[in-house]
Parts: structure tokens; C-alpha cells; sequence
């Protein structure tokens, strides 16, 4: 065995290729059973690893297309469930338009009949308020009427009941004279009476 210094390894020995060809042969003398040993290991191992791993990648393959296929059904189910939701809500919204325009028209047609029904009413109260004034007008005026013919008859009956002036004259002129004890009877020459 040769030796010669490395000179990038600052003194540590160099073996020539004779050198670790014999290197190798004594190694695989003392280490060879247990090398190839371990070689058929790591290689059955890598073998189990490889399959391994491929029945690990079909598997995950096959999980992620079963997920991408109910994720595309789920996908799909949500998406014609919101179709039909929509759908429903649209009609329900157009249905709920109808109904709200149909209860405005009513409203409108009821509250043009209450306008009519009240001005209706209003006429037919003036009409009765202006007949009971004019009834009350025309009753009076008879009232009136019949007062000043009764209190022009009763003026005449007074007028054709009162006594004459000309002879209430006479009677105070009377009184006069017997409260001043000057009244005469006539064809009674005594003196005066009381």
C-alpha cells in the first residue's frame, strides 16, 4: 500500500486506485453478506415504498374524483335549488305586484264611490237644510201673517169697542164736577148731588 499526501488536504494520506480497488474487496470480504443483505432490503423496500406510494396516489386520485363529483352533484342540486327558489320568489313577487296594484284599484274605485256617496249627501243635506228653511220661512211669514191680521182685527174690535172720546170727556168731565161737588142732575133743582 502506497501512500501520497493530498496536497488540497494539507497532510492527510492519498490511496491510489490500486490501493481502494483492494480497499473495496477487503470491505466487501467483511461487509459483503450484510451489504447485499441490506441492499435486497432497501430494494424490496423501495419496491413496497413505490407501490405504496402509487396505491397511495390511485387511491387519493379516486378520493378526489369521488369529492369532485359530489361537489359538482352538491354543486348542481344547490344551483337548481336556487333556480327554483328564484323562480318562486319571482312569481311570488309578480303575484304580490298583481295583488297590490288589484288592491289599488279597489281603493281608488271605493274612494271615488265614498267622494260621490258624500257629495251626494252633502246635496241632500243642503237640499233638506234649504226646504226646512224655506218651510220655516214660509210658515213665518203665515205666522207673521196671521199675527197682523189677528192684531189688525183685535185693533179693530178694540177700535169698534172703545169707548167714544167725546163721551169719556163727558165722563171725566163728570167726575171732575162731583169731586168738586158742581155736578147738577139735570131737572133736579136742589143743589148738587154727590
Amino acid at each position: 500500500m502506497t501512500t501520497t499526501i493530498d496536497p488540497q488536504n494539507t497532510g492527510a494520506p492519498r490511496l491510489s486506485e490500486a490501493d481502494g480497488a483492494s480497499l473495496e474487496k477487503v470491505r466487501d470480504l467483511l461487509f459483503g453478506v450484510h451489504m447485499r443483505d441490506n441492499d435486497r432490503k432497501f430494494a424490496r423496500l423501495e419496491e413496497r415504498l413505490a407501490k405504496e406510494t402509487s396505491d397511495l396516489r390511485d387511491d387519493v386520485k379516486k378520493r378526489l374524483a369521488a369529492i369532485e363529483n359530489l361537489i359538482r352533484q352538491e354543486v348542481e342540486s344547490l344551483s337548481e335549488r336556487l333556480k327554483t327558489e328564484q323562480d318562486e320568489r319571482s312569481t311570488a313577487a309578480k303575484d304580490l305586484g298583481r295583488e297590490l296594484n288589484e288592491s289599488a284599484r279597489t281603493f281608488e274605485r271605493r274612494a271615488s264611490q265614498l267622494d260621490d256617496q258624500i257629495a251626494r249627501g252633502l246635496r241632500d243635506v243642503r237640499q233638506q237644510l234649504h226646504d226646512q228653511q224655506q218651510g220655516m220661512s214660509d210658515e213665518l211669514r203665515t205666522l207673521a201673517d196671521d199675527f197682523v191680521a189677528r192684531l189688525s182685527r183685535e185693533s179693530q174690535e178694540l177700535r169698534g169697542d172703545k169707548a167714544d172720546r167725546s163721551a169719556l170727556a163727558a165722563l171725566f168731565t163728570e167726575m171732575a164736577m162731583r169731586l168738586n161737588d158742581e155736578f147738577r142732575l139735570p131737572g133736579s133743582e136742589d143743589g148738587p148731588r154727590a
